[in-house]
């Protein structure tokens, strides 16, 4: 029996080997004696454009432009006059960068162009990089690709890294600073090592519980025949049995349940993730002529919708995507909910309805100057009131209560009107109450889409979610197993999500489609 607990610890190292050994082995290694190369800053006029190469004939290329000279100090600028190396033109005057691998982004040899940034020079520079033996332009995302093959990115930390590029809001830049920082990918490499080492106490009772009649309930599904620490004996024959190595075994049970709840934490939000990558829907919602057009049109900063005193100039869904409070939303304006008076502003209605149901957030605008209209009145029975008794408790859709044209209201405040849930007054036409409704939308929208500066890393691709489900589904294959064998392939398959996650075994399809995302040059 002992020698076979003996070998736990080899199992367990063996297994995170086996783990980290896949990492970036779902992409293809670069093809031997290709250097590629591309403009890795914007198009267009620039002061400064960065032309890049990456591969074993980076060196000589740099030599070759630069007439010969010897290769600058490793990662540190030099000035140097570029010229053709087939007519021997000069090009420009530029800052060139050396970067032997493995010590570079890609983890190739590494060579950087800071030229001028117009257009004749980065055409020239780029044409002479042509001409020289065994370099090739880039395809969209191959730097990151061959730092992803070469072990320099994570599968998840080059999401990130394109995540960031993309990045049109703070909340956006930050979340996509953690993935790149590896957050989301050391937290699976920490379930799979819990996963490893589960998977090696259940190898191990299959190799060598049968020879020593090792019982399969010592898997301790209580917890407490396993539960020895340093100093402590077992009960059962403790002088027959050798004194325990310094770790202690801990129950494979208890781990696969804790595993099982922090997955299951982690999918609950996992919509969260997934608005903050692709913004919140926030619909804009109200009787007609409450101000509903003006409210988009000041949260835009643009003219998306005709604001007219006449009811019903809005008949259709007009969406615009803003950075509200450094948040990403798609903005959208509707129609005013009342009963149609011709069958384009029924279906208007209709719509807008439908994008309610939709919505994450909901900005409910009345008019303050008229909240006992009967309008006013029903929209706050059939809407407002409804979406409070639905999430007393703040579920996944929220909704804010804005009173407008607080500029004509009188000087005694609000009128006659019904009993009215927390609100915030608002005039469209001065500004008066943004700042205030801005930083109430700054807290829902972080409700909604996750605090990108707190809490755990954010889920936010489906990727991310299938897998993660796919290793929660087979760790209740595990719990229903009722025989050794099934247990240990169900530990293996949730092992394999994770490490699928982070690069491990990905197809190329899919590999594919996430490079595909990158400009050249990156």
């Amino acid at each position: 029996m002992w020698r076979g607990l003996w070998t736990l610890p080899a199992l367990a190292a063996r297994g995170l080997r086996r783990s980290c050994s896949r990492q970036g082995s779902g992409a293809p290694a670069p093809s031997s004696g290709a250097t590629i190369f591309a403009l890795s800053s914007g198009q267009g006029r620039c002061g400064v454009a960065v032309i890049r190469t990456s591969g074993p004939a980076s060196g000589p290329a740099l030599r070759s432009l630069t007439a010969g000279r010897d290769l600058p100090p490793a990662r540190s600028a030099r000035l140097r006059l570029l010229s053709d190396p087939r007519s021997g033109e000069p090009l420009d005057r530029a800052l060139v960068l050396w970067f032997p691998g493995p010590q570079s982004f890609t983890g190739e040899d590494c060579a950087e162009f800071h030229v001028h940034g117009g257009p004749a020079v980065v055409s020239g520079v780029l044409q002479a990089l042509s001409g020289v033996p065994g370099l090739r332009p880039a395809e969209a995302g191959e730097f990151t690709r061959r730092a992803f093959t070469h072990g320099k990115l994570s599968l998840t930390e080059v999401e990130g890294l394109a995540d960031l590029i993309h990045a049109e809001t703070e909340a956006q830049r930050r979340q996509a600073l953690r993935q790149l920082d590896g957050e989301l990918g050391r937290l699976c490499h920490d379930w799979a090592e819990t996963l490893t080492t589960a998977l090696a106490h259940v190898e191990a009772y299959i190799d060598f519980g049968e020879d020593d009649s090792l019982e399969e309930d010592v898997l301790e599904r209580g917890g407490a025949y396993w539960s020895v620490g340093a100093g402590d004996t077992l009960a059962s024959q403790p002088s027959e049995l050798p004194s325990l190595p310094p770790f202690c075994l801990p129950p494979v049970d208890s781990s696969v349940r804790g595993l099982q709840a922090a997955l299951g934490a982690h999918l609950r939000d996992a919509r969260r993730g997934q608005r903050l990558r692709s913004g919140a829907h926030v619909v804009v919602a109200g009787p007609p002529n409450a101000g509903k057009s003006s409210l988009v049109n000041l949260l835009s900063r643009k003219p998306v919708s005709i604001v007219s005193p006449e009811p019903g100039t809005t008949r259709d869904v007009l969406e615009t995507p803003v950075d509200l409070a450094g948040f990403p939303a798609l903005l959208s304006d509707t129609a005013g909910l009342r009963e149609g008076v011709g069958p384009v502003e029924q279906e208007g209605v209709r719509r807008a309805r439908a994008r309610l149901e939709q919505a994450d957030l909901i900005l409910a605008v009345l008019d303050a100057c008229d909240l006992a209209s009967p309008s006013s009145c029903n929209f706050l029975d059939t809407v407002v009131a409804h979406v409070g008794a639905r999430s007393p408790n703040g579920s996944s859709q929220r909704l804010l209560l804005v009173l407008n044209k607080l500029d004509l209201l009188p000087s005694e405040g609000l009128g006659p009107s019904p009993d009215l849930p927390p609100y915030l007054l608002l005039s469209c036409v001065t500004g008066e109450g943004l700042d205030s409704l801005l930083e109430a939308l700054r807290k829902e929208l972080a409700t909604v889409c996750g605090d990108p500066s707190t809490g755990p890393p954010l889920l936010t691709r489906a990727r991310h979610q299938y897998h993660l489900q796919s290793c929660l589904d087979a760790l209740g294959h595990y719990k229903e197993a009722r025989d050794l064998a099934l247990e240990a392939e169900a530990l293996r398959v949730a092992r394999g999500h994770l490490a699928r996650l982070t690069g491990g075994g990905g197809t190329e399809e899919i590999l594919d489609v996430i490079f595909r995302d990158f400009c050249v040059g990156k």
